[in-house]
């Protein structure tokens, strides 16, 4: 089959495709994006259905050291486009953005579809839909296309499929044995930003769907503040995703229904006389527990000892997690193409004029604005050493030496 030769591909529409197409195009090449679903960006409009989360106003020390053991390598490419910079990217998009309290930064519309209307329409590509990437042919790049199989022989290539979650999205992980097969490492896909089961009994079900407030949750060395969400499979929801690493290594959940209280205040409390009250009314009287975290406290806790033991039992409960959600199910993925993989600017080492970006790349991060925006950073980078990377091609031939007589 004949190759169709072309300047610049971008495989995979998502947010880190979308700014290389975005980063190549502005430098003059001309750019065609594949993309394996019908429309663009699907897994940025359904994370932008609650809100979308583009970026965290914090110093950058604390921004950055959340990416963890991949902190270093991302450094350049975040010092490069950071907080700031996806919020004066988003504002000249005509999206303007406010700051929460927690610091995360949403677009004022705080839906993802306006943003991506405009993004679209600013990026000067040839957008090839329903275009699945099915591997590598000699120099070019196979797919399958609504016309049936084509072939591209790109002059440079950004890859940007995303990781291993949300496969009805477009992120499916299927690029792995294509990339295995060329000799680039890639570490095993697994979930991350997820929920975790619990086997609930039935006297639960009627939390179900329930926010758990006002308490810490701890896992490992790691603390947090934040609510949860208690759902028919277990435990979701922002306090859990904080500690999904530690989850996920296999510490033990804790939670403290009175972080603002200590166990001699709660005692204090707890030692009202009590009358003919019932346990659960002097609970709900004395210390104000009642619904979901009085649930808890009788579906992990009974039988309830008195005094300062009880009072230390409410600091510290366990939840027995008994592992991960499902891959699929992950808001994000842990693994993919290795650090030692790819150069400085991202380019495969084995693959000369293909570059990777976004969640295909081996870091992970919580929510919170920390996923778009390496996203955001890591495709740029790509796109801006793809283009030296093909400026340099461009000018090779007339740089060849001249034979002399």
């Amino acid at each position: 089959m004949s190759a169709e030769e072309i300047d610049a591909l971008v495989v995979g529409a998502g947010p880190a495709g979308l700014m290389a197409a975005e980063v190549l195009a502005k430098a003059g090449r001309s750019v065609v994006v594949a993309e394996a679903k019908p429309s663009a960006a699907r897994k940025l409009l359904m994370a932008g259905k609650s809100g979308l989360n583009l970026t965290k106003d914090e110093p950058f020390e604390a921004f950055l050291a959340e990416y963890r053991e991949a902190a270093e390598w991302l450094r350049p490419m975040l010092e490069a486009f950071g907080p700031q910079e996806v919020t004066a990217w988003a504002e000249v998009l005509g999206q303007p953005v406010f700051t929460g309290s927690s610091g995360r930064v949403f677009p004022e519309a705080m839906k993802a579809s306006p943003l991506l209307r405009a993004w679209l329409g600013r990026t000067r590509a040839d957008m090839r839909l329903r275009w699945r990437w099915l591997g590598f042919d000699g120099s070019g790049l196979r797919f399958q296309t609504p016309d049936g199989p084509q072939v591209l022989a790109p002059k440079v290539t950004v890859l940007a499929l995303g990781g291993g979650s949300w496969a009805r999205l477009g992120s499916d992980s299927a690029w792995m044995p294509w990339l295995q097969a060329e000799g680039v490492e890639v570490a095993p896909i697994s979930p991350a930003n997820m929920g975790f089961r619990v086997d609930w009994s039935p006297h639960m079900a009627k939390h179900f769907g329930g926010p758990v407030k006002g308490c810490a949750l701890s896992a490992g060395d790691r603390q947090v503040r934040a609510e949860f969400v208690v759902s028919e499979q277990g435990v979701e929801g922002g306090g859990i995703y904080a500690l999904y690493r530690e989850l996920r290594e296999g510490a033990s959940l804790r939670l403290d229904l009175f972080p603002d209280l200590s166990v001699a205040d709660l005692t204090s409390r707890l030692s009202r006389p009590r009358g003919k009250a019932s346990l659960a009314n002097h609970l709900r009287k004395t210390v104000g527990l009642d619904g979901v975290r009085a649930a808890l406290v009788n579906e992990v806790a009974r039988p309830l000892p008195s005094g300062a033991a009880l009072g230390e039992r409410l600091k510290a409960l366990t939840l027995p997690v008994v592992g991960p959600r499902p891959l699929d199910e992950a808001i994000s993925t842990a693994g993919g193409v290795t650090r030692a993989a790819v150069d400085t600017g991202l380019m495969l080492r084995v693959r000369p004029g293909v570059f990777v970006a976004g969640e295909m790349l081996d870091w992970e991060a919580p929510t919170g604005g920390y996923l778009l925006t390496a996203c955001f950073a890591t495709g740029r980078w790509a796109a801006e050493h793809a283009t030296r990377w093909a400026k340099a091609e461009d000018q090779a031939p007339l740089q060849a030496p001249v034979a002399r007589p």
